[in-house]
């Protein structure tokens, strides 16, 4: 008998979703190389807004947790506008339903992605900022299992994971087996503003799924 069950509930480490989904780590360092290599320069314009962003966030931050709401109106929603993805040829849909079956065909799981999809190979998750801790344990392998739900599967997908205060992409693809890669992980806190290496690689993504 086949099992519906929440993908919140039965992927919460990347063992599971590994192991259900036939998934495995990339082990080519050049896997992942569109996080790194030829990011499109910024101007002096887009810093200077980078940098009020932080600010503003830091400064509502310090004064509490923050919903998802004021994450994505703070943060998120302003790295996409830069990034251009609220114009063509992009399109965004929210609250996107995803289904998708386990390996061993005994398990259908499905959740809604309460954040963004554009143009169905970049995936972004949001996360609540009441995490003070950034968790792969939680965040990461529900990102790879709303991305093996992609319905372009043979092409590149890259996700985006954040709540605000930590960013990281990631990586997935099927050439017969599937492999996953993630970015480093860039923090509100560290003294540059990091989010200046975050607008880069979303527009260079932006940039490949054209």
């Amino acid at each position: 008998m086949v099992q519906t069950l929440a993908i919140t509930e039965a992927v919460t480490t990347l063992a599971e979703v590994e192991a259900k989904f036939n998934l495995r780590p990339a082990v080519d360092l050049q896997f992942f190389h569109e996080w790194q290599q030829d990011l499109p320069e910024l101007t002096l314009a887009e810093v200077s807004r980078l940098d009020l962003i932080k600010q503003r966030y830091l400064y509502h931050r310090k004064h509490g947790p923050l919903a998802e709401a004021t994450v994505n109106f703070i943060v998120i929603a302003p790295l996409l506008e830069m990034a251009g993805f609220y114009d063509p040829p992009f399109l965004l849909r929210s609250e996107v339903a995803v289904q998708i079956q386990a390996e061993d065909q005994e398990q259908i799981l499905r959740g809604r992605i309460d954040a963004l999809v554009l143009q169905e190979r970049l995936w972004v998750l949001i996360l609540e900022s009441k995490q003070t801790t950034f968790s792969t344990g939680v965040a990461l392998p529900q990102a790879l299992a709303y991305m093996i739900g992609s319905p372009d599967p043979d092409r590149p997908t890259y996700g985006f994971v954040s709540n605000g205060e930590y960013f990281m992409f990631l990586k997935l693809l099927n050439r017969g087996q599937r492999e996953y890669a993630f970015s480093n992980d860039f923090s509100m806190y560290q003294q540059q503003n990091t989010l200046v290496d975050v607008l880069k690689i979303l527009k260079k993504l932006g940039q490949l799924i054209q």
